[in-house]
């Protein structure tokens, strides 16, 4: 099989790849730089943008499946650098499918699509997308998700996961923010309420996406449907956070805040962010303190069901491989 993995250099584009290579797959990563982990493993690097068409449509040539996991993440910044990569990157990569008699597109999407603000518990796939977001990121996937389930034909197969919480060895975003913060103090529990969430360990996340391309062909069952895709076993949000940092030596979480004071500060922080045009992301989100003082878990019985998914490596076996690589 040839297959295609945009932002293949990601945390979890890296996982794809490893986890195509362990099949004896041809694969090819398409980002914007080249990253020395995939030339370790001898994997075909192609740079470009995804908002590149002419890029997108160079890098697809050749290939029977394409795995589109290039996005960009973030709670802040300008709607245009977000629909940019997220949305027209997406309507590229479905065109170069479309341009190259490629079959099966596999989609990686975030439960954030249908995140209202609200408690998100024993959700499933039926769940609408909201009438408003509160951050260009889970709007612009959710329009980039909607995209893909269009495209899904009889030429060109098409399914999106929705992976919650990536976390694992390796991981570059999640977690050394976390820490870097718990260690400079600027951690605190938002709220008292024991609210649960998901999470889902990196090469869980990759597994489901080869399980998918497995299933995946025009006409199949799972064509044009979406899945959540997480460990199955919700926990207390700051008993994981906890449990996450302790893995990178960073002291846990004990003090806390109420939600109406996290909301106010965060309206202030984004405000004299707006005001000052400063760099990079204000200290504080409404978008984030409404993540982390809500419930966020999902009912995968239909991955089980439909994937074949089932998480082979538990919270407590991630953790001490986490921990492992962090030595």
């Amino acid at each position: 099989m040839n297959a295609l993995v945009t932002g293949g250099g990601g945390f979890l584009g890296q996982a794809i790849v490893r986890g195509l290579l362990g099949r004896g797959a041809r694969v090819r990563s398409f980002s914007r730089q080249p990253h020395d982990g995939l030339k370790a493993l001898g994997v075909e690097q192609m740079r470009g943008d995804i908002a590149d068409p002419a890029a997108v449509n160079t890098a697809v040539q050749g290939c029977e499946i394409v795995f589109h996991a290039a996005a960009r993440p973030g709670i802040w910044g300008n709607y245009e650098d977000f629909h940019l990569p997220n949305v027209t990157g997406t309507q590229n990569v479905i065109a170069a499918c479309r341009q190259n008699g490629v079959r099966r597109l596999v989609h990686t999407s975030s439960p954030s699509v249908v995140f209202d603000g609200r408690d998100m518990e024993g959700v499933d796939e039926s769940a609408p997308y909201p009438a408003h977001f509160e951050a260009h990121y889970p709007m612009t996937k959710a329009l980039a998700e909607q995209l893909v389930r269009a495209a899904n034909d009889a030429q060109l197969a098409t399914v999106s996961l929705r992976p919650h919480l990536v976390w694992g060895p390796g991981d570059n975003h999640l977690l050394p923010r976390l820490a870097a913060r718990a260690k400079a103090g600027q951690l605190a529990r938002i709220g008292t309420r024991a609210t649960l969430i998901d999470t889902v360990y990196v090469d869980n996340a990759a597994e489901a996406h080869l399980l998918a391309a497995d299933r995946l062909a025009p006409g199949s069952p799972i064509a044009g449907k979406v899945y959540f895709i997480s460990q199955g076993e919700p926990v207390p949000t700051w008993e994981m956070v906890n449990r996450l940092l302790a893995t990178a030596g960073a002291p846990p979480v004990t003090r806390s805040v109420p939600v109406w004071l996290a909301l106010a500060l965060a309206w202030m922080f984004e405000t004299a962010h707006r005001i000052t045009r400063s760099p990079g992301e204000p200290r504080l989100t409404r978008f984030v303190v409404r993540e982390l003082s809500t419930a966020h878990w999902f009912d995968i019985s239909a991955a089980r069901r439909d994937l074949g998914y089932a998480p082979r490596i538990s919270i407590a076996e991630g953790l001490e491989l986490l921990r492992a690589a962090s030595r």
